[in-house]
């Protein structure tokens, strides 16, 4: 899961006594195990930040449901243009605004989508004395990015497929996670689940010898950049590229990161509408130099 959320959920949340249990979002026999008499909500990303993990939402809101449960989906990378959970069986389905639904890194914003019940009887009631409303006009905004979350989404997709094969082939590359390729372990899955389509957010291992040597490399290739911008953001038109393990997870110990599979040779790249040739070049001023 992204860093900071498992902080707010793993820490912050236990505060007030909530109880929870962290699971391999791809293990479904995980999930099923770690199941109590006191469980509430299941809580997934698909695809995940930065990994792209792709987890079966049918299959986990079934197992939330039997176990009189809820089940939440964060739908942020794939966003609705590719990936409807609701149909799937989610209750409550989560984006963050500032994302793909505005495009262009323009506001904060966010949105919990579900059913008029528990919008009206659970989300409105703390929405109205916890003050968590959008301004008129970072909602206008974000209605204006809406208007072309469809066409980004799949030329930027486009792309990101584009860059996926190409880092693929590269000899500084050990592996490359993105949901459209045939070498990701869900790729039959995500392409039932995501509109046969891979989304625009994929991440990349550097080859090296060891941790240090990773960080090293990770650093110099985003330090080479010249087209591209080094942001822990994403859903930008602009492609955005960053190190996981010392920004969206850099809260997380290193051996929580591990267990999660970020190294410090992981990059996360989220793929714009630039030129795909151009963002190829810009990731080998550092790649071709190992």
């Amino acid at each position: 899961m992204f860093g900071s959320t498992i902080k707010l959920i793993g820490s912050d949340l236990a505060k007030f006594g909530v109880e929870s249990s962290f699971v391999s979002q791809t293990d479904l026999s995980a999930w099923r195990a770690a199941i109590r008499p006191n469980t509430r909500l299941l809580f997934a990303e698909t695809p995940t930040n930065p990994l792209t993990e792709v987890c079966d939402i049918q299959a986990l809101a079934d197992l939330a449901h039997n176990a009189g449960a809820l089940f939440a989906v964060d739908n942020c990378f794939a966003t609705p243009a590719l990936q409807r959970p609701a149909p799937m069986g989610a209750d409550i389905i989560m984006h963050s605004g500032t994302k793909y639904l505005d495009g262009q890194g323009r506001v904060m914003a966010g949105a919990l989508c579900a059913s008029q019940q528990l919008i009206t009887e659970k989300f409105l009631p703390v929405l109205k004395s916890g003050g968590m409303t959008l301004a008129p006009f970072n909602a206008w905004v974000v209605l204006k990015g809406l208007e072309t979350l469809d066409l980004r989404m799949r030329a930027q997709t486009v792309r990101a497929h584009a860059l996926a094969d190409w880092l693929e082939a590269h000899p500084s590359v050990a592996r490359v996670h993105y949901p459209g390729l045939k070498s990701h372990p869900q790729h039959e899955l995500a392409m039932r689940q995501m509109s046969g389509l891979g989304g625009a957010v994929l991440s990349f291992d550097v080859k090296a010898s060891g941790p240090e040597q990773a960080r090293e490399r990770a650093f110099h290739v985003l330090d080479s950049m010249k087209l591209l911008s080094l942001s822990t953001n994403l859903g930008d038109t602009k492609t955005l590229a960053a190190h996981p393990a010392s920004t969206s997870h850099g809260r997380l110990t290193e051996a929580q990161r591990q267990a999660a599979g970020i190294g410090q040779g992981l990059i996360r790249v989220a793929v714009g509408l630039e030129h795909p040739q151009d963002v190829q070049k810009d990731l080998a001023r550092g790649l071709d130099t190992f």
